[in-house]
């Protein structure tokens, strides 16, 4: 028991409402134009999920390696820094999850096109190289991206458009606007749960040479790039609430009017919380994301 809850650490699971909530938006999305099919939605999830638990593996991983974690540090345990788990292990581990999410991807090419259609295949592999590659370039590498404040766009393309973009087209077969839209909206989301992170950890990042977007230009912007990032991820979708202000019942907009005030809140917080008081802010930022989906996919799949 003692070992699965090291490794359950390890997963991060307050982190992981940033790969589903994409996924879902784009399932919701795929049911309110009556084309949503299970198999490949099921696969689209394994796959989300997993392609996150690699990268935060390899994120715990070579942190370590690098000498940017410490122990005793102000974030979630880790347990390659605390000597729980052995390095050798983990990278083990890591790189056997990365091969069966690989594998994962795989079968969703057998949902993708029943044409055949070769361009269609080889279009969805490179976005899944894309993505295996992020997995491990987030921390690893020669240039690793989260050492150069470039975590934020990685996370805006790899946990926001990407997903819900290519999850909408593998179970539909198309792509379309509101797709793009919501992955849009989904990114600014996801990088605000990177910015608590980052904003917890600057001083530690600092001191090892890591050179996040919060190391570079500030907590106060930090702050601020939080605040807009959920007015931006609302405003993105703005002809979305239109559609649904003409077309469906009021309490169909709960969606915005819950996360704006989530939102709000979470950023009140997060102005006066230090150290490890920004662990459960991390968490509610997760927690304010999934709500937001789910209250924007009950009503598009109810009223499909």
């Amino acid at each position: 028991m003692k070992q699965f809850k090291i490794w359950l650490e390890a997963v991060r699971l307050r982190t992981l409402p940033v790969s589903l909530s994409g996924v879902l938006i784009a399932l919701g999305l795929a049911k309110w134009n009556h084309a949503f099919r299970l198999a490949p939605a099921l696969l689209c999830l394994a796959f989300a999920l997993l392609a996150q638990v690699v990268s935060n593996f390899a994120n715990e991983y070579y942190d370590y390696k690098s000498g940017a974690d410490k122990k005793g540090r102000a974030g979630f345990r880790r347990g390659v820094t605390e000597g729980d788990i052995k390095p050798a292990v983990m990278r083990r581990v890591m790189f056997s999850l990365l091969g069966f999410t690989c594998l994962v991807g795989l079968c969703m090419l057998a949902w993708v096109d029943p044409g055949y259609n070769y361009n269609n295949w080889l279009m969805l592999l490179a976005v899944g190289v894309l993505v295996a590659v992020f997995a491990l370039a987030y921390s690893a590498g020669p240039y690793p991206l989260s050492y150069h404040a470039l975590g934020e766009v990685a996370v805006f393309l790899f946990y926001g458009l990407v997903p819900v973009i290519f999850t909408y087209y593998v179970v539909t077969g198309t792509f379309g606007p509101f797709a793009v839209m919501a992955g849009i909206a989904i990114g600014f989301m996801g990088v605000n749960v990177l910015l608590v992170n980052n904003y917890r950890d600057v001083d530690d990042d600092r001191e090892a040479g890591k050179r996040t977007s919060v190391v570079v230009f500030g907590r106060q912007a930090a702050r601020l790039a939080y605040l807009a990032n959920g007015f931006l991820a609302l405003g993105v979708l703005a002809v979305l609430w239109l559609r649904i202000y003409y077309t469906m019942p009021l309490w169909a907009l709960l969606a915005p009017v819950v996360y704006i005030n989530m939102h709000f809140y979470t950023w009140m917080r997060l102005r006066r919380s230090e150290g490890a008081q920004l662990n459960g802010l991390l968490g509610a930022t997760a927690r304010n994301m999934l709500v937001f989906t789910l209250l924007l996919i009950i009503p598009l799949v109810v009223l499909s």
